[in-house]
C-alpha cells in the first residue's frame, strides 16, 4: 500500500539528509535546511505549548478536526516556516489575503475561526479593528517588518518566541490525514475554505512523485530524490496567500530545491527579479499571466540577459498574450514555457507546452464529464462537458455541506471535483478548453465563453490587455463588451474586423471600452470588478 506522506515528516527527513544545502535565500540572507528546521521546530513548540493542535478524529468532509493558524503575511521566511511549523504541531494553517480590509477580514476570520494568527506588523492596524469582533481572541504572533508598528496588546514577538521555545520533541506526530486549508480568492462568491488532507496535497499540487508520474514507495525514496537534485532552485513570484505560490514553494522544498524570494514582495520589481534569476541561477519560475510576462520580456530586451540556467517558466492563474509568449520563447529559447489550468479545489488539471494554439494535456485523474454530470465522456465525443479531477483532491468546503455536495461528486467509483470549467475531450486525448461556466454570457440565445473571446482580443496587435463581460441589453438580453487597454491606435471597426477572422459573428464584442488603467490585480489575476465598473 502506498504510504500517506505528510509535509512535516518529509521536511524533517529532507533537512536531516541535506542540512547544509540552502533552503531559502531572501534579502541577502541564506538559511540552510538545518537552520529552517530548527526554527520550524521552535514555532511548532510555541503553538503546542499554547494549547493548539488536532482536536479529534476525522468527521464529515466539511468538518475540521484541528485548531487553525491564520497566515496573514506577505511572501517571507515566516510564511514558509508557518506552513511547516503548523503541520508539525498538527495545526491546520490557512491563507489570508493581506489586501482585505476590515469587513472582508472579519468575514474570513468568522468563517475560519483561527486559534492563532501569525502576521506581519504592517497589518497590525487592520487586525486591531477586527479582533474585538471575534468570538474567541486568538494567540497573536507578530513578525517585525519595516513598518515599525508596535506589538498589539498581548501579542508575541515572532523572533523572541522562537528563541525562547523549548527544544524538546513534541509529544505529537503529524499524519497524512491532517488538514491544510486553502481559501479561494472569492472570484465566484465569498471565499471558501477548501479542506485538503496534507497527504493529498503532497501527492497532488506539491508534485511529490517520480519523473514518470508514479508515487514514491516510502519517505526514504522521496528523500533520496531530493538529495539528488543538487542544482534545483525555484524563484517564487506569486503571493503565497494563493495556492500557486504556496504549492510551488513547498513543492520546491520537498524536492530538495532552494527557494528564492525577490527582495521586494509587495509588488513586482522586475529588475530585481531578473537580477536574482541571473545571479542565483534559478532553474524554475512560476508566473501569473501578462502581469508578470510582459515586464519580463521588456526587461530581457533592455538588458540582453540570457538566463542560461533557467529551465522552466510555469504560468497559471491568467493567460499570456500569444504575442508576448512568442517573444518570450525567442528571448529564452532554452526555456520550456508551460501553461497550467487548475484551481484551489482541483490542484493542477491540464497542462500545455508551446504556443497559445497548442492543446492541453490532462494530468492523471482528469476527465471530462457529460453535461448532466452522470458519466465520463470518451475521447472524440462532441458534447461540451465539465472538466473534472479525481485522485488526490480535497475533502470539501469548511462548514458548507451543501456546496461540498454540489462540487465534490461520485460517478461510480470515480470521486471527483468539478470546479466549473467547460471543456471537450478530443479524439487524440487532449482537452479543448472553453472557459469557466460562471463567465458564460447568454446573448441572443447563444452561450459565449468570455475567456474564448478574451483570448482572441488579447492576440490582436496593439492590444495590451483585454477583459470581456456581459452587459444587459434590451435587444440581446446580454451583449458582449470588451474592456481594452491599448498600446496603439485601433478603432472599434479595426478591432471587430480582427475578431471576425477567429470568432462567429455573435461572439464579436458589440462595443469596446477603452481604459488607461491596468486590468489586472497585483497578483496578476483579472480585475473583473474594475472592468465591470467601466461598462455600467
Amino acid at each position: 500500500m502506498t504510504p500517506q506522506l505528510d509535509l512535516a515528516t518529509l521536511f524533517d527527513a529532507i533537512a536531516e539528509a541535506i542540512p547544509e544545502r540552502d533552503a531559502l535565500v531572501w534579502r541577502g540572507r541564506r538559511w540552510t535546511f538545518a537552520e529552517v528546521s530548527r526554527r520550524v521546530r521552535a514555532l511548532s513548540r510555541v503553538l503546542h505549548d499554547h494549547g493548539l493542535g488536532r482536536t479529534g478524529e476525522p468527521g464529515d468532509p466539511w468538518e475540521s478536526n484541528h485548531d487553525h493558524l491564520a497566515l496573514y503575511l506577505h511572501n517571507s521566511q515566516a510564511y514558509l516556516e508557518g506552513l511547516v511549523g503548523a503541520h508539525r504541531a498538527r495545526v491546520a494553517p490557512f491563507n489570508v489575503n493581506y489586501r482585505y480590509v476590515g469587513d472582508e477580514l472579519e468575514y474570513l476570520f468568522a468563517d475560519a475561526r483561527p486559534k492563532a494568527i501569525l502576521y506581519h506588523a504592517t497589518y497590525a492596524p487592520t487586525l486591531a479593528q477586527v479582533l474585538p469582533n471575534l468570538a474567541v481572541r486568538p494567540l497573536l504572533i507578530q513578525v517585525a517588518d519595516d513598518s515599525g508598528n508596535a506589538l498589539l496588546p498581548g501579542a508575541l514577538d515572532y523572533e523572541e518566541a522562537l528563541a525562547a521555545a523549548s527544544d524538546e520533541p513534541l509529544p505529537v506526530t503529524s499524519s497524512g490525514d491532517d488538514l491544510h486549508i486553502l481559501y479561494t480568492g472569492g472570484t465566484t462568491g465569498m471565499p471558501k475554505g477548501v479542506l485538503w488532507r496534507i497527504a493529498d496535497l503532497v501527492d497532488g499540487p506539491l508534485g511529490l512523485r517520480r519523473r514518470d508520474g508514479s508515487r514514491y514507495d516510502s519517505v526514504q525514496e522521496a528523500v533520496e530524490a531530493a538529495v539528488a537534485r543538487t542544482t534545483a532552485k525555484v524563484l517564487v513570484l506569486p503571493p503565497m496567500m494563493h495556492g500557486s505560490g504556496t504549492w510551488v514553494s513547498l513543492g520546491g522544498w520537498l524536492g530538495g530545491a532552494t527557494v528564492l524570494l525577490p527582495d521586494v514582495v509587495e509588488r513586482l520589481d522586475i529588475e530585481g527579479v531578473v537580477d536574482i534569476l541571473d545571479k542565483e541561477g534559478a532553474s524554475r519560475m512560476p508566473v501569473i499571466g501578462d502581469a508578470f510576462a510582459r515586464p519580463l520580456v521588456a526587461e530581457l530586451e533592455r538588458t540582453g540577459r540570457e538566463l542560461p540556467k533557467l529551465r522552466q517558466i510555469v504560468n497559471s492563474g491568467a493567460a499570456i498574450n500569444p504575442v508576448t509568449k512568442a517573444r518570450l520563447a525567442e528571448l529564452l529559447p532554452h526555456v520550456r514555457l508551460i501553461d497550467i489550468v487548475g484551481s484551489s479545489e482541483s490542484g493542477f488539471q491540464i497542462t500545455r507546452l508551446g504556443g497559445a494554439d497548442a492543446p492541453f494535456l490532462p494530468t492523471p485523474g482528469t476527465a471530462v464529464l457529460s453535461e448532466d454530470r452522470t458519466r465520463r465522456l470518451e475521447p472524440g465525443e462532441d458534447e461540451l462537458g465539465w472538466l473534472a479531477k479525481g485522485g488526490s483532491i480535497p475533502l470539501g468546503y469548511l462548514g458548507d455541506p451543501k456546496k461540498t455536495a454540489a462540487t465534490f461528486v461520485k460517478i461510480g467509483d470515480y470521486r471527483c471535483v468539478i470546479p466549473g470549467d467547460r471543456a471537450r475531450l478530443r479524439s487524440d486525448g487532449f482537452v479543448e478548453m472553453h472557459g469557466r461556466d460562471s463567465m458564460t454570457i447568454n446573448t441572443g440565445g447563444e452561450k459565449v465563453f468570455a475567456e474564448e473571446v478574451e483570448a482572441v482580443v488579447r492576440a490582436i496587435p496593439g492590444v495590451a490587455e483585454a477583459l470581456v463581460l456581459g452587459r444587459p441589453s434590451e435587444r440581446w438580453g446580454n451583449e458582449i463588451v470588451a474592456v481594452v487597454r491599448l498600446a496603439g491606435e485601433l478603432s472599434d471597426e479595426a478591432l471587430k474586423d480582427a475578431c471576425a477572422a477567429h470568432l462567429a459573428r455573435y461572439k464579436i464584442p458589440k462595443s469596446f471600452v477603452r481604459t488607461d488603467d491596468a486590468l489586472r490585480l497585483p497578483n496578476g489575476k483579472a480585475d473583473y470588478a474594475a472592468a465591470r465598473a467601466l461598462i455600467q
